[in-house]
């Protein structure tokens, strides 16, 4: 089986579950423990807070672990706009491709809480201009969120220049990061707050960080014994943030190497798709995407049928985002982008990994590609 949904999931890497193993056996203390058991928990927690701060650019108060990407975005959009309220800022400004844990969060605030919610257009590529961003600032913005690289098509963001026209204005600005972490540079987006998860990395489900700068008023979605310096409250996961900071310390010391190599072999197998197939349609910008990701519309299809007949040949890869899993709905991503709704219900993505493909392997899995197209083509 070769597996190409690695922006739902990676497996955990071997280094990481031996980083983690002592964590979960002999140094099992609490971290707020003060005795030695728990000053010894508490020393690798620190140190996990440090590593993760260190490749994302902050500084190691500013990191509050969590329990994996969709809190991380959740505190970061609740937490800074509720604390914006008093202040009389009451706008957010949300990407229409963003994951749906921050499009749900959005909603939440505007339910709940009279939060009024902008969105810039993005283009057919689903790239937002530093231009269409400044166009939906209001005096009254609390936030500007965005995905550093969209999950479903790859495209990636000029973040640093997305970043500039927000705090420009004196925005504060929430990225997510989950699917750039490990493939793209984090230390220079200039971003206030930054999200990863760490199964996208090779550390279990479950993990994940929110980076928020000190000065950044955030108000805590847990409440109870004040721990992460108060803004997350509950028992620390040592094991998992050992595992999350060893996976992303691995990840970023193979960047360079790991992203020119999956970039190569996935631009041969985009290229073969398009040569093989008729009819099918790259998503996403064509140049500044992630490395491993392609994503396709197979026009005359069904997506589901070509993702099954792709798995009957021993192909494993998905119709977009794992966290819409279920639904027959079109994506909001392509639907945003500008295509059709048939059109975008045939849409099929395919996430490489960072391990290395055998020689002649994206020509060859092109081949399957489209010979599940043409299996299932509609008459």
């Amino acid at each position: 089986m070769l597996y190409l949904d690695h922006a739902a999931t990676s497996p955990v890497r071997p280094e990481v579950l031996e980083a983690m193993r002592p964590y979960l056996t002999g140094v099992f203390g609490n971290p707020s423990s003060h005795h030695t058991v728990g000053e010894a928990a508490a020393s690798a927690l620190e140190d996990a807070r440090a590593r993760v701060a260190r490749v994302l650019g902050m500084r190691t108060g500013d990191v509050v672990f969590t329990a994996g990407g969709t809190e991380a975005n959740n505190l970061a959009v609740k937490g800074i706009v509720l604390a914006s309220l008093a202040r009389g800022r009451r706008h957010v400004v949300v990407s229409p491709i963003e994951h749906e844990s921050i499009l749900e969060s959005a909603a939440y605030l505007q339910r709940f809480h009279d939060v009024s919610v902008s969105s810039p257009v993005v283009d057919g590529a689903g790239s937002i201009t530093p231009e269409a961003l400044s166009g939906a600032l209001r005096e009254d913005t609390a936030l500007v969120t965005f995905g550093h690289a969209n999950n479903e098509i790859g495209t990636v963001q000029d973040a640093a220049a997305l970043t500039a026209v927000a705090r420009g204005a004196g925005i504060p600005v929430h990225v997510d990061a989950v699917q750039s972490a490990g493939w793209l540079p984090l230390d220079a987006i200039g971003a206030d707050a930054v999200s990863i998860a760490g199964h996208k990395l090779g550390a279990p489900k479950g993990t994940g960080a929110l980076a928020v700068r000190g000065r950044i008023p955030l108000e805590p979605l847990l409440h109870g014994g004040g721990q992460e310096r108060g803004r997350r409250s509950g028992t620390e996961n040592v094991a998992g943030a050992v595992a999350l900071s060893t996976a992303l310390d691995l990840a970023e010391s193979e960047r360079a190497e790991s992203a020119a190599r999956v970039r190569a072999a996935t631009e041969r197998f985009i290229a073969g798709v398009l040569a093989a197939v008729p009819g099918a349609a790259l998503t996403g910008h064509p140049v500044d995407r992630l490395p491993g990701t392609a994503s396709f519309t197979f026009a005359g299809t069904s997506g589901e049928a070509v993702l099954l007949e792709l798995e009957r040949r021993g192909v494993v890869s998905s119709s977009g985002s794992a966290c819409a899993a279920g639904s027959d709905e079109p994506s909001h991503v392509l639907l945003a982008c500008g295509i059709a709704p048939e059109v975008a219900q045939t849409s099929v993505r395919f996430t490489f990994g960072r391990e290395p493909l055998p020689d002649g392997a994206p020509e060859q899995l092109a081949a399957l590609v489209a010979a599940s197209v043409r299996a299932v083509s509609l008459p």
